[in-house]
């Protein structure tokens, strides 16, 4: 015992002088907390997360919920009894980031399939009280789930197709209210939608900037890419609209949906007529016009976030889904919703699939065009509308990633480091690197050499805490059960509304 505990002083004494004195100050000897965890993943293969190219013989050092030393496997001294996992044949990458997600309050459900799936961090797209409440709790420790970072609520027009909590504003006055009361209800930044008209688009950005807080979301129809990506717009989600931007049709089709009132009365028919146009457009692609496009938002440092597995399903026939194995893991309410939400989206004459799946090609190519341009992107998959399951989704995101062009390696930064990157939290998160927060996913194949290897998790760490196989697996039994046990009414009712819209 007392041989034990001088290794494990000599350890820690490594550690500090290595680099890593920070993260293991308070493990020290004579400290109060000098029985903090210790563990250490050795002789594994490295994904950074950096875009660099793996990197074998790796041992990684974690203290407590920090990573206190990365480096190669010959320089580790004896452990001290630390908890060791051996990394032979296994590979090593940062926590994922789905940028695009809904249903944090599903507590019993998403939270723990995001984890199961190596996703360790969200960005949940429309913050309300009770998602809020649920990141509380974890930051807490009283519930186990992903770092969560939260938009405010949905902000659109008078007209909207959205149902509460949605917040519609009418007046640039009424927007910057709108902006200083969420902000004051803890967003993280303001999330706005399709039928924000143009002015108060314009007070969003002015009362945001002002607010020291980001705008992401829809793109607003009034007002064309370009004018949202001058004003500061973060990010566009779903890359709606960025076929008409690549035409020779824009002038055309923005035109004509300036001129178009939304009508209060059948608020989808104009969201209908947009997604027409965005059909159409990619007959009349234009290289100069995607090349000005891509070039004017890089510039501005405005990013996408393509949330291809959304787009997928949307595209396909109704039917594609029905029966994936993980329907097991959905309360049958929510696959009820889902079954009558894909029949407002899907594609049902062979005239309309053959249209759906070339704009969904034309899609793919655009992203690809998007990445070589320098625009910034970030996986997402909107998960909780039909047939986008939280955490295995991110999965099926990257996989589109690289049908779209980017490599493995690539297409693994969008949701690692660049996510990190874009939330502001590059100096924490996104990398494998010492003093960052341990959040990683053993994997038992290399998914440099084949994407679809992300699916063979051995291992995830959230915050330091090691959840093995048996570990995930019982919480996916837990998820199973919660399923198949009836919801409380309000969470049925908020699902029941996100499920039947479509993308969000």
């Amino acid at each position: 015992m007392v041989g034990a505990e001088s290794n494990r002083r000599d350890f820690l004494r490594w550690l500090a002088v290595s680099g890593a004195g920070v993260a293991v100050a308070g493990m020290l000897p004579g400290t109060a907390s000098a029985a903090g965890a210790i563990v250490v993943i050795t002789q594994v293969t490295l994904i950074d997360g950096t875009g660099s190219a793996p990197r074998r013989d790796v041992s990684v050092v974690l203290a407590d919920e920090r990573i206190a030393w990365v480096g190669d496997s010959g320089q580790v001294p004896d452990t001290g009894g630390a908890r060791v996992i051996d990394g032979r044949g296994k590979f090593l990458i940062p926590g994922l980031w789905d940028m695009h997600t809904h249903g944090l309050d599903l507590e019993e459900i998403v939270p723990p399939l995001h984890l199961v799936h190596g996703v360790t961090g969200t960005r949940e797209m429309w913050g309300y009280a009770e998602n809020r409440a649920t990141r509380d709790k974890i930051e807490r420790g009283d519930l186990l789930g992903p770092r969560s970072v939260l938009a405010s609520g949905i902000v659109d027009g008078p007209v909207t197709l959205l149902t509460p909590p949605v917040l519609q504003v009418s007046t640039e006055a009424e927007a910057k209210a709108a902006v200083r009361a969420e902000k004051a209800a803890g967003a993280e930044f303001v999330k706005i939608y399709s039928y924000l008209g143009a002015d108060a688009a314009r007070a969003i950005a002015e009362e945001t900037r002002a607010q020291d807080l980001r705008f992401s979301g829809h793109w607003p129809y009034k007002l064309s890419h370009v004018d949202a990506s001058d004003l500061g717009m973060h990010s566009f989600e779903h890359f709606f609209g960025t076929s008409i931007h690549c035409s020779t049709r824009r002038d055309e089709i923005l035109a004509r949906l300036v001129e178009t009132p939304y009508d209060p009365e059948a608020p989808r028919d104009f969201f209908n007529l947009a997604r027409q146009l965005e059909f159409e457009s990619v007959s009349a692609y234009s290289p100069a016009a995607a090349r000005a496009y891509f070039g004017r938002l890089r510039r501005n440092g405005t990013w996408h976030s393509p949330t291809l597995t959304i787009n997928r399903i949307v595209t396909q026939p109704a039917a594609t889904h029905k029966y994936d194995p993980r329907l097991k893991y959905v309360p049958a309410d929510l696959r009820e919703s889902w079954a009558m939400g894909i029949e407002r989206f899907a594609p049902k004459t062979p005239e309309q699939i053959a249209l759906q799946e070339r704009y969904y090609q034309a899609t793919l190519r655009l992203v690809g065009e998007a990445h070589e341009a320098g625009v910034g992107l970030i996986g997402g998959t909107d998960c909780l509308n039909p047939y986008t399951f939280p955490g295995s989704g991110l999965h099926e995101e990257l996989a589109f990633l690289i049908e779209a062009g980017l490599s493995p390696v690539q297409a693994l930064k969008t949701v690692t480091a660049d996510a990190a990157k874009f939330l502001g939290r590059e100096r924490t998160s996104g990398t494998v690197t010492a003093g960052k927060e341990a959040d990683l996913v053993l994997l038992d194949a290399n998914p440099a050499a084949d994407i679809r290897n992300i699916a063979k998790i051995d291992t995830v760490i959230t915050r330091g805490r090691v959840l093995d196989r048996t570990a995930r697996r019982r919480m996916l039994d837990a998820v199973e059960a919660a399923a198949n046990r009836p919801p409380a009414p309000a969470t049925t009712a908020r699902l029941r509304s996100l499920a039947l819209r479509g993308c969000c």
